[in-house]
């Protein structure tokens, strides 16, 4: 971890203070490719580019805004990540996670970490949305390598539930409250999420053997993020839109258009969980 990387917290963290007075966000919701919209949802909203940020990386992906929106979400206080950074941008695994330290400098306690990913379990189809129930870090680094700052956390932060079991029971329960175009409840899935390097997308073999280890899903961010997280002392809930189905024997050429697309489709039951989450989480 860098040296300095608990001033340039406290900096960013002044500097959003000075944009939301006295408003204390407890719940940080991280948007992923096409899921930016629920940004919109915030009421009494106040916006804040990643640009304007000290310290703050620059989102350079398309679709994905750039800037954190704070206000109220279901009556409670919230701050919204609509757009993320990623490793493959070519920023250090530490400047990727920054924003988590920020986020739970602010106040937050409860981060809802979402991403599109492509669905690698034969059940699955494309608009599906998985809960993450583990993951596999296969990205080649680690966010907390270097000397630890025991004012983030403990050296040896605790894995064993990086996505709390609590939080996907009640998003289960909020599923059947919520019904699709067709009229059904909505069916959440749940998996293993991979979370490589990136860019490129992966290879059949590549994905045979993510399948063989344990894999449901696959996706280019999200686990640096969750182990910040739990770093910090915060209980995640993750969700991943399945854009794609990425299973190596039938794969099909991909494009990030194409993820985008099947995320905006996905979009409705999407907000609808996230929001009816976000009102009943204690």
């Amino acid at each position: 971890m860098e040296h300095n990387q608990y001033q340039h917290i406290e900096e960013a963290v002044a500097y959003i203070k000075g944009k939301i007075g006295q408003l204390t966000p407890i719940i940080g919701l991280v948007l992923g490719s096409g899921l930016g919209d629920l940004a919109h949802e915030v009421e009494e909203a106040v916006a804040i580019p990643y640009s304007d940020i000290p310290h703050f990386p620059v989102s350079t992906v398309e679709g994905h805004a750039g800037q954190f929106v704070v206000g109220k979400l279901e009556g409670k206080a919230v701050i919204v990540m609509q757009g993320r950074f990623h490793y493959y941008e070519g920023y250090s695994m530490q400047k990727v996670v920054f924003p988590i330290y920020v986020m739970k400098s602010l106040g937050v306690q409860i981060l809802v970490m979402t991403n599109a990913a492509g669905g690698m379990n034969r059940a699955f189809r494309p608009g599906d949305l998985m809960l993450i129930c583990d993951h596999i870090n296969l990205t080649g680094d680690h966010p907390l390598i270097g000397r630890n700052d025991s004012r983030l956390g403990v050296r040896f932060p605790d894995m064993s539930e990086a996505y709390s079991r609590k939080f996907r029971g009640l998003a289960h329960r909020l599923s059947s409250q919520i019904r699709g175009d067709d009229g059904d409840a909505l069916e959440l899935q749940e998996g293993v999420y991979c979370g490589i390097s990136g860019p490129a997308y992966m290879t059949p073999a590549e994905l045979k053997m993510l399948v063989v280890i344990g894999g449901d899903a696959v996706g280019m961010s999200t686990v640096g993020e969750v182990i910040a997280a739990r770093h910090a002392g915060m209980s995640v809930l993750g969700i991943s839109c399945i854009t794609d189905m990425a299973i190596g024997e039938e794969l099909e050429p991909l494009t990030h258009e194409q993820v985008v697309e099947v995320a905006n489709r996905t979009k409705p039951k999407f907000i609808a969980l996230v929001k009816a989450f976000v009102r009943e989480v204690q």
